[in-house]
């Protein structure tokens, strides 16, 4: 049990030091964990958790954090769920809460030096890199489906791609919409998963 618990800590620990650019930019680590340990969560869970971590509040590497903690805890009952949930999320901004106290406490003097500087300029494509990765891997898992590493079981999932599509063109270009809220189009994207089963 204590060594499930500290994996948890250790693992996002790692995801919470290495995933620059904030909570989405945890997708790639998470997806590498998914492949280490599958019987914490699948790939398919991970995509379920990005749809509900992004459309509930909450930064979604926090959510994801805590949802793994409470699964991979729930074989030691409703405690050791609960402690899984606060382990993980522990593990994941622990290293953002060191590291920002140091640079909180150094950086006034070194706010203007040319390598400090330098060195924000190369994090920014860093973290820009992590984000596409991390959106590219959640296009393949929710629209295209992949049984396999043979070219013929490759297929889109047309029904999915649709949605995508209306909604990308509603949010962007048709005027009138752009006064409503994402929560508007997250929510109608739900219903209509509910209603025709997109998955």
């Amino acid at each position: 049990m204590l060594s499930l618990y500290l994996k948890l800590f250790y693992e996002f620990f790692k995801t919470g030091l290495f995933a620059v650019g904030g909570g989405m930019a945890t997708i790639p680590f998470l997806s590498d964990m998914a492949n280490k340990y599958p019987d914490w969560f699948t790939q398919t869970d991970l995509s379920n958790m990005i749809a509900v971590g992004e459309s509930t509040p909450g930064p979604i590497g926090v959510n994801m954090a805590t949802y793994v903690g409470f699964i991979t805890g729930s074989d030691y009952g409703v405690l050791g769920s609960v402690l899984g949930a606060i382990v993980a999320t522990l593990g994941l901004i622990t290293p953002s809460i060191i590291i920002i106290l140091i640079i909180s406490a150094i950086l006034k003097n070194f706010k203007d030096n040319k390598y400090v500087n330098n060195a924000f300029y190369g994090l920014r494509p860093a973290s820009t890199g992590l984000i596409a990765a991390a959106g590219i891997s959640v296009i393949a898992s929710t629209l295209i489906n992949v049984s396999g590493l043979a070219f013929n079981t490759f297929c889109l999932n047309w029904k999915g791609l649709i949605l995508a599509v209306v909604i990308w063109l509603f949010s962007n270009l048709i005027k009138k919409t752009k006064a409503l809220h994402p929560i508007v189009f997250i929510a109608f994207s739900a219903l209509i998963g509910i209603i025709f089963k997109l998955k």
